[in-house]
């Protein structure tokens, strides 16, 4: 069966005069998914003898919402989506000043291992298709009856470990007859894979970088982030200057502030060492409280005191603004809770029906 969602509109055309059928039928086909349609016999302007012909040899993915929190403070909305095979994936949407903003997931669960995340700690299934990662964004925005302006690839998964996905989502999401958000608009967040950080320079795309650092040298990195042991953090800083040289488009550095791990005023010194004079932004977060792994964020003064050294070596910092804390909007917690409460129910984790 083919993914007819994850088809640019000339693969799609070419599928169809490959069957017999006119080119312009994919005009019609990809409007009909644009807006929703889920079977391919909502598309009543097709003839009777295409909509079988896809059905037998098509499938269209759909996100459907399997559990919905809507925060009281801020009104901000974390989704849990059903997938087709039974999966969930979590999505956020946040509302600022200049408009919506979807924070999505690349993959079912993650295999970075971050100690501080609570993706990881539910383990691995599978990648999402291209089609997949647009249907969060096309379901969020249905519901909400918004336009979604933003993208953030930081929900749950690596979005460089489903490089091939990732870059097909690119393309299809900036097209101007469907979501149209163009590629300033979209921001990738990375553990620091620094092989496809090159490749995806390579792309020259304008999205923007955001590299998840938490710490100012590679034993710190190491203890809350296995990735560090493959990729040391003055080859990641070189792919970082790299990726700039080649897009002009400045990195961002999330720095998750954990209470007695990496905030100290020594750690702000160190790591205001290793960023001066680059073009870059380091976007503070005090560590989300994640069940099991026992880190507390860093106090208000810590945050304040870490900011200020950064200041001090010309470094452009915020402490990034808590968006629906009381609905847990850091992902991988709802979808956590989602497969305890499916196994002590006795019936089958979703997350086991792909699981590797």
């Amino acid at each position: 069966m083919l993914d007819i969602k994850s088809m640019t509109a000339q693969e799609l055309k070419d599928y169809l005069t490959a069957q017999g059928y006119p080119a312009f039928r994919a005009a019609q086909i990809r409007d009909w998914l644009h807006h929703g349609a889920s079977d391919f016999d909502e598309m009543n302007n097709l003839p009777a003898e295409l909509r079988k012909k896809l059905k037998t040899s098509c499938y269209i993915s759909v996100a459907t919402i399997e559990k919905k929190q809507v925060s009281r403070y801020d009104r901000t909305v974390k989704y849990l989506f059903a997938l087709s095979d039974g999966e969930c994936v979590e999505s956020v949407l946040m509302q600022y000043r200049h408009g919506y903003s979807v924070c999505i997931s690349t993959q079912v669960g993650c295999k970075m291992g971050c100690t501080f995340c609570a993706t990881g700690r539910s383990g691995f299934s599978r990648d999402l298709t291209a089609s997949e990662m647009l249907a969060q964004i096309e379901t969020a925005s249905r519901d909400q009856h918004i336009r979604i302006s933003n993208v953030v690839l930081m929900g749950m998964g690596e979005p460089l470990d489903n490089f091939d996905n990732v870059l097909r989502f690119l393309e299809l999401v900036g097209d101007e007859k469907g979501l149209g958000i163009g590629m300033r608009h979209i921001t990738l967040s990375t553990c620091g894979i620094v092989p496809k950080i090159d490749a995806l320079a390579q792309k020259k795309l304008q999205i923007n970088l955001a590299v998840s650092l938490h710490a100012p040298n590679d034993a710190i990195r190491a203890q809350t982030m296995p990735v560090a042991r493959v990729y040391p953090m003055d080859e990641l800083l070189r792919a970082c200057r790299d990726y700039f040289r080649s897009t002009g488009r400045r990195v961002t550095f999330e720095y998750a502030l954990i209470d007695g791990v990496n905030d100290s005023d020594a750690c702000a010194r160190e790591l205001g060492r290793r960023l001066r004079g680059m073009k870059s932004h380091v976007n503070l977060i005090p560590v989300n409280s994640v069940e099991g792994t026992g880190y507390q964020k860093s106090h208000l003064e810590r945050q304040r005191s870490f900011a200020d050294i950064l200041s001090d070596y010309g470094v452009n910092s915020t402490v990034r603004r808590t968006l629906g804390s009381d609905i847990d909007a850091s992902c991988g917690q709802l979808r956590r809770r989602h497969m305890k409460k499916s196994k002590n129910e006795g019936g089958q984790s979703l997350g086991s029906f792909q699981q590797k």
